[in-house]
């Protein structure tokens, strides 16, 4: 279903898309994905695009938006699984496999500071299943005070890139 939605979209010529095609060059080092830089550049161009938004947005358009720009960057050499299964039968949001190296997103609209500390210990809980030590979160917030951009927080030995949109 992904995919078709993301192949209409492609022909739509969504903004999102088009602004991924443009910047795909510079996320990949040294064969490794730079996965905080892909994180940057979708808060900026997302801002931009549909930043003064404030209809009712769910969770699962928000993955769409990232989806969208995240396959012209990965396509051909990556691949990435929605709501897969850890070993503890937890589901993460998104999986990015890129030249051997896995990449673990997790989503969420904001629901307030305590709400977010909560699903920091979730994805931390997560890294744990696929033996990592950093994973990353987008949260889409629509309050008029929020601080737009991305930044590392700590949870217990697991660090977590943030990105705020």
């Amino acid at each position: 279903m992904y995919n078709f939605y993301l192949s209409l979209a492609e022909m739509q010529g969504l903004e999102i898309y088009k602004a991924s095609l443009q910047d795909k060059n510079q996320f990949v080092v040294n064969e490794f994905l730079n996965m905080r830089l892909v994180l940057e550049k979708f808060v900026q161009h997302f801002t931009a695009l549909y930043g003064n938004n404030r209809k009712a947005f769910m969770e699962e358009e928000g993955r769409k938006y990232f989806l969208l720009y995240l396959k012209p960057i990965i396509n051909g050499t990556g691949n990435c699984y929605i709501e897969s299964r850890t070993r503890e039968l937890r589901r993460t949001d998104i999986i990015v496999d890129y030249n051997n190296e896995q990449y673990i997103i997790e989503m969420k609209i904001w629901n307030g500071s305590e709400y977010n500390r909560c699903v920091e210990k979730q994805l931390a809980g997560y890294f744990d299943d696929y033996n990592k030590n950093k994973g990353y979160m987008i949260s889409f917030n629509f309050t008029r005070n929020k601080q737009v951009g991305v930044s590392e927080i700590v949870v217990e030995d697991k660090v977590i890139v943030e990105a705020v949109v």
